[in-house]
């Protein structure tokens, strides 16, 4: 039987989480990062537009974690590479776009006015420096879009060809990736970039804290005196027939079973907490608690 192949966006499939690999953003964490790389994406944009002189765009896509082995395996084979460096820290950062599209941006800025199209290939020496070139002002963007989250100025120390075999990081080192899409004129390509968890989390700061098991009971406590709850005051309740309520007239008197003397009910979300008296306070109905009693759950 055919039918379309399920996606990880289906809300109806399951996707398997690794407990022994934690690489989901935290939702305030997430948000944060999606603001930043926003920015990151307008000044590339701009960036581009004023060196290669052809009207550029870059939109962010998405913003996710993952082990540098998960974002490498995602990424074609061959594609450009930019690695840059920080002080203090031994994983990279990478900047990954196509190589063809590179060599586009690089047709427009010698004066070309239409998109070539070229392979994807290596750089030759002069191409490399164009590129680079680019890639020290998007570096800037990038430091400047962070701002507070980015302590370590960035710059570029290699450039590579093949995703398998850039090392940027071990394997198992966590990385922020920003899936974007760099358009060019008519053209578009898909771009990322990938920065060392270990150089933004610090400066995120820890979403959920926890507190030591000992402290639950008090902590669960505290958190249930400061929720709201409806608190009523009522009769008892009386029984009539259907009849007499489609009968119901204005004027008509239905006794209740309520005695005059009887505190009235008092209950907390449908559970009987204990009785009261009507009375009143600085010019409004109160209740006057008369007793109180536990009812088992």
């Amino acid at each position: 039987m055919g039918g379309p192949t399920p996606t990880p966006e289906d809300p109806a499939i399951a996707v398997p989480y690794d407990f022994r690999r934690p690489t989901t953003l935290a939702r305030e964490h997430a948000r944060v990062l999606e603001l930043a790389f926003e920015t990151f994406a307008r000044q590339w944009g701009t960036q581009l537009t004023a060196k290669i002189r052809v009207m550029s765009q870059v939109t962010l896509e998405s913003v996710s974690m993952a082990s540098y082995d998960d974002y490498v395996a995602g990424l074609p084979p061959a594609t450009t590479m930019v690695l840059a460096e920080a002080a203090g820290h031994e994983a990279r950062t990478v900047i990954q776009f196509p190589a063809a599209a590179a060599l586009n941006w690089i047709s427009h800025m010698l004066g070309s006015p239409v998109p070539t199209d070229v392979p994807e290939r290596k750089f030759t020496r002069i191409e490399s420096t164009l590129v680079r070139g680019l890639m020290d002002e998007a570096l800037e963007d990038l430091h400047y879009s962070l701002g507070v989250l980015l302590r370590s100025q960035l710059s570029v120390a290699a450039m590579g060809h093949n995703s398998q075999f850039a090392q940027a990081a071990t394997k198992s080192e966590i990385v922020i990736t920003a899936a974007l899409r760099v358009r060019v004129g008519e053209r578009s390509a898909p771009a990322t970039v990938a920065l060392p968890a270990e150089m933004l989390l610090p400066q995120l700061g820890e979403t959920n804290p926890r507190s030591a098991v000992e402290d639950a009971p008090g902590l669960l406590a505290e958190a249930v005196a400061g929720v709201p709850v409806d608190l009523s005051m009522a009769l008892v309740p009386a029984q009539v027939l259907p009849g007499t309520i489609l009968n119901l007239a204005v004027g008509d008197v239905l006794p209740l079973p309520h005695p005059v003397h009887r505190p009235f009910e008092l209950s907390v979300g449908g559970r009987r907490l204990g009785t009261a008296a009507a009375g009143t306070r600085s010019g409004r109905i109160a209740a006057v608690v008369v007793s109180t009693e536990e009812t088992p759950a």
